[in-house]
């Protein structure tokens, strides 16, 4: 992060849903790491934010100097109940605040609050092979690519792949009572 800047992290609330469309819409109508087609408006990023919040997981805002820059949340992996301590992330930044550090801060403290809840991996599903900011961006953060799944996806005129990548969080995969 460059110095000066005043990165913050918070919880989201309903409030920050016009800023996190207006970050989403983009990655939806122009990018291939969202394989949705319709850029979802602000009442259907609000029920989703509900249904995150609603689960439990946590779900984050990054502000510099006051203005909501990225966000980043956890939710299911799957729903089945042998699923239940994965989760998968999903973080979003701004492409005015790429590459200052939004995105680690942002990531990192959704490992610490996934873990602090109890989840023992977390699931990163990455749209494009060649998205190597995400990619990286996992890396540093304790990942690793589980696997790609190639073509999975059909955005913007081409197949696209899906990168897997996991994390343990803390005590993983040991063995515990209950």
């Amino acid at each position: 992060m460059h110095s000066g800047s005043a990165l913050s992290l918070r919880a989201a609330t309903p409030a920050d849903i016009p800023a996190i469309t207006a970050i989403y819409g983009p990655n939806v109508r122009d990018g291939i790491a969202s394989f949705e087609y319709e850029v979802p408006d602000e009442a259907e990023m609000a029920k989703r934010q509900a249904a995150v919040l609603s689960g439990g997981y946590p779900y984050l805002v990054a502000e510099l100097n006051g203005a909501v820059v990225g966000y980043a949340y956890a939710s299911a992996y799957r729903t089945r109940p042998g699923y239940r301590f994965a989760c998968e992330n999903s973080v979003y930044v701004s492409p005015s605040a790429q590459g200052k550090g939004v995105g680690k801060a942002l990531l990192d403290r959704l490992i610490d609050d996934c873990t602090a809840k109890g989840y023992r991996q977390m699931i990163a599903v990455i749209g494009n092979l060649g998205n190597h900011g995400s990619i990286a961006l996992h890396r540093a953060a304790g990942f690793t690519v589980v696997g790609v799944l190639p073509s999975i996806g059909w955005k913007l005129d081409r197949w696209v792949d899906c990168v897997l990548m996991q994390r343990p969080l803390g005590e993983g995969d040991k063995v515990r009572a209950g």
